[in-house]
């Protein structure tokens, strides 16, 4: 490996590690409380260092807003095979569920985190609205196909979101206890199934 090569490796497991960091220290803090200070000493680096990767917390956020949403939009194009559309939407909602299950602290900071909203055209809110875009043309596919033809598209795709994200924050939140004698698989598959069988009814 050439000095170019290694400088570049080097660059990019810093990368990663300031990220790791990050994401542990948002998920501790919050969002105001975190700086690019404390962020340095979970990593047990200079925080003047770490401006030479972003320019501040926030542009870090976003990397992270970015990654989890490039993970969950990657998990549901792999659905892009399955013809009928609806199949695909219910496919959908499980795949997200799952996502929250296997990656829950990508998901607090994509949904459950809050950041004062600075740039709402920023990439990093960019990418979130393409992930939403992606369960509306669902929503309209199946509407072509007959299916929830009296709903609106955009209030039906904020709907059918609203219910599997709160399925997910319950879970990533530690909130599914009150449900006394069952287990978060049970509510997470179960609670969906139940909905799902609302959808098929409509």
């Amino acid at each position: 490996m050439g000095i170019a090569e290694r400088k570049l490796e080097e660059k990019q497991e810093m990368h990663k590690r300031i990220l790791d960091g990050a994401r542990k220290v948002f998920l501790e803090k919050g969002y105001e409380q975190a700086s690019m200070r404390s962020i340095a000493q979970e990593i047990r680096y200079s925080p003047g260092s770490l401006y030479f990767y972003f320019k501040d917390k926030s542009e870090i956020f976003h990397e992270l807003h970015k990654e989890g949403f490039r993970l969950l939009l990657n998990q549901l194009k792999v659905l892009d095979n399955v013809g009928d559309p609806f199949e695909r939407l219910k496919a959908s909602g499980r795949v997200f569920i799952q996502f929250a299950q296997e990656n829950k602290d990508y998901y607090n900071l994509m949904f459950i985190v809050d950041e004062p909203v600075k740039d709402s055209l920023s990439e990093g809110f960019q990418i979130a609205e393409e992930a939403i875009s992606y369960m509306q043309e669902m929503v309209k596919e199946c509407q072509q196909k007959g299916k929830f033809r009296d709903m609106d598209t955009e209030y039906f795709t904020f709907l059918i979101i609203s219910v599997v994200h709160g399925i997910c924050a319950l879970f990533c939140k530690h909130r599914n206890s009150s449900f006394i004698g069952k287990t978060n698989e049970e509510l997470m598959q179960n609670g969906y199934e139940s909905f799902v069988a609302l959808l098929e009814k409509s």
